[in-house]
């Protein structure tokens, strides 16, 4: 793919949540810690399926998901507050996750006892379509909820399963802490982006996708 790649971003709306559910479970087909969470490779992919268009529904409703123009990348954000629950509750996890809910659970622990109290955003996904990579179209998903956060001064907290996507995030201004261990898993590199007033923010420069 060329420059000439339109790098427009838009709010997403319900009826891109089948596209977006779709692009991140292809993504999550080799992931260290989706093999992990379901090991059987053919329940995989129906599990995330569901799991992903769940959450990524819920997170258009309250205007946390950002899409190209054209589709080719997405970025999943939350909002949290200080009391909010994740929006896959263990009812919602138990429906979806059948015999990996155990390794959910697991892996929910271990965010939570990562994630901070005070109020924050989570860059929950962040993908591109393959065709489409090297083109800064992530960087450009990054810059755009940036902007958002940095009105309010609100830190970014992250967790990604593979030191290439720890090290994207840590070019653009993230700063990775301890990695987290899972139980007989993979390792989890959270990273955290400091909350920045919008006068003092700068516009992030650093190597693209």
């Amino acid at each position: 793919m060329n420059a000439s790649v339109k790098t427009a971003v838009r709010p997403a709306t319900p009826g891109d949540v089948a596209s977006i559910a779709a692009m991140l479970t292809a993504d999550l087909h080799s992931d260290p810690l989706a093999e992990w969470l379901v090991p059987d490779a053919e329940q995989r992919p129906f599990v995330f399926h569901a799991l992903l268009a769940f959450e990524v529904d819920h997170a258009i409703e309250r205007g946390d998901v950002d899409v190209l123009v054209d589709m080719s990348a997405v970025a999943v954000w939350r909002r949290y507050s200080g009391d909010d629950r994740s929006s896959l509750a263990d009812h919602h996890l138990s429906t979806f996750t059948g015999r990996s809910l155990p390794r959910f659970q697991q892996l929910t622990s271990a965010l939570d006892s990562y994630r901070t109290a005070a109020p924050h955003h989570w860059l929950s996904w962040l993908s591109v379509y393959p065709d489409f990579r090297s083109n800064g179209l992530a960087q450009a998903l990054l810059v755009q909820h940036h902007q958002v956060v940095d009105e309010f001064g609100y830190p970014i907290s992250t967790v990604v399963t593979t030191e290439p996507a720890r090290d994207f995030l840590s070019a653009h201004g993230y700063h990775a802490a301890l990695p987290l261990h899972l139980p007989s898993g993979p390792t989890l590199w959270p990273l955290t982006r400091h909350g920045r007033p919008a006068t003092a923010a700068s516009t992030d420069s650093a190597p693209t996708d």
